[in-house]
């Protein structure tokens, strides 16, 4: 039977000073002022549709992440209109988990503790590298000192926990380049660490001129040589490419891995909402360019999808196979509203492939099912 999950919201702030060449978010660089009067406003509008649209009024609410681009681009001041107004709409946990994502540049490092009085509690700052030629290639405009003392104003600032954003595989990078910039990152003692491969999406200006990547087999000591180094400067893994100290996971993230319920507003911000009066699961879009969003009178949202029953297994598995932790086949029901034997074919071909493990109704991704997990994943399609 389906059960409502935990109900977080995702908020998209598209700005950003330059697009980098390996970026494929929906973000768009800054040739004016910032409308954040006008832009909060329709946030507020889009949240208010929402709500009605999906009757959440009483549900309460898990979580807040503020993304982009680059949301640090926007002052204290907007922020905290911003986070008074949506959370006059719920109900909520007094410590609830409110994440903002800031650019290491010294402008918007500058504005931590207006960001921390404005209720944000977490902070997530895109270094990318340490290394000042990287950044360049990647077209970042922070060098190495200024994401250093991102991070040191991070500690201080009045936020109960900061992330560090970190890329390994980046152009002409050696195991020794890579490892170094993960011990850096390790020396300035974030909470919680997100390291992640480089990927070269479509439509960016790195998939047209594609760079210089380190082989694979220099990837994959990256890959093994890093996490002993996470694990060894006391780092859990919990998800493929986010470590944390004991108690600081992403609570935000999590639920989205859990095959939880977000609100996406902003533009062309994606949502997930369960209704289970009507026993169904659905996808929003909203409106993608700024100039479009922002105009007066008009829908936010682009396109309301029903998930079937036939897209559920794999939509749960993308989602629930990037956590370390086992997945019960209880919660696969609850969350999908389809019966375990639906997949119970499909988890007997992962597991004689060696890609999963169970104990019971318990399954376990295997080292080798999170190094194929494209191939895992493929079985539920």
């Amino acid at each position: 039977m389906l059960q409502l999950p935990p109900l977080s919201l995702y908020i998209h702030i598209p700005w950003c000073v330059q697009k980098c060449p390996y970026c494929d978010f929906n973000s768009h660089a800054l040739k004016h002022d910032i409308p954040e009067q006008d832009y909060v406003r329709e946030l507020i509008a889009d949240l208010d549709s929402d709500i009605a649209r999906f009757n959440l009024k009483d549900r309460p609410l898990h979580s807040i992440f503020i993304g982009g681009g680059t949301p640090s681009l926007f002052s204290p001041e907007a922020i905290q209109s911003l986070l008074s107004q949506v959370l006059s709409r719920f109900e909520h946990r007094a410590d609830i988990e409110i994440t903002l994502e800031a650019n290491p540049g010294t402008v918007e490092a500058g504005k931590f503790t207006g960001f921390a009085q404005a209720g944000v509690s977490r902070l997530s700052i895109g270094v990318q590298s340490f290394a000042s030629d990287k950044l360049i290639k990647l077209g970042r405009i922070h060098d190495g000192c200024q994401a250093s003392k991102a991070a040191e104003l991070a500690t201080s600032c009045g936020v109960s926990s900061f992330n560090l954003d970190l890329m390994h595989g980046l152009p002409q990078q050696s195991i020794e380049n890579a490892l170094d910039d993960l011990t850096t990152a390790i020396g300035l003692n974030p909470t919680h660490l997100s390291w992640y491969q480089l990927t070269i999406e479509p439509n960016t200006p790195f998939y047209s001129r594609p760079p210089k990547l380190p082989e694979d087999e220099v990837l994959w000591s990256i890959q093994d040589q890093g996490i002993a180094l996470l694990h060894a400067a006391g780092y859990r893994q919990y998800e493929i490419s986010a470590f944390s100290r004991e108690g600081y996971q992403c609570r935000h993230n999590l639920n989205y891995w859990q095959f939880g319920d977000y609100l996406g507003i902003g533009c062309g911000a994606h949502g997930k909402i369960t209704d289970i009066n009507h026993g169904e699961i659905y996808r929003t879009v909203k409106v993608k360019h700024p100039k479009g969003y922002l105009e007066k009178d008009r829908t936010h949202l682009d396109q309301l999808k029903t998930v079937s029953a036939e897209e559920l297994p794999f939509e749960y598995m993308m989602n629930r196979l990037r956590l370390s932790a086992p997945f019960h086949l209880d919660e696969f029901q609850a969350r999908t509203g389809l019966a375990q034997a639906s997949i119970s074919d499909l988890l007997e071909q992962a597991r004689e492939k060696q890609l999963l493990s169970n104990q019971g109704q318990a399954w376990q991704v295997t080292t080798t099912g999170h190094r194929y997990l494209n191939d895992l994943l493929s079985l539920f399609l």
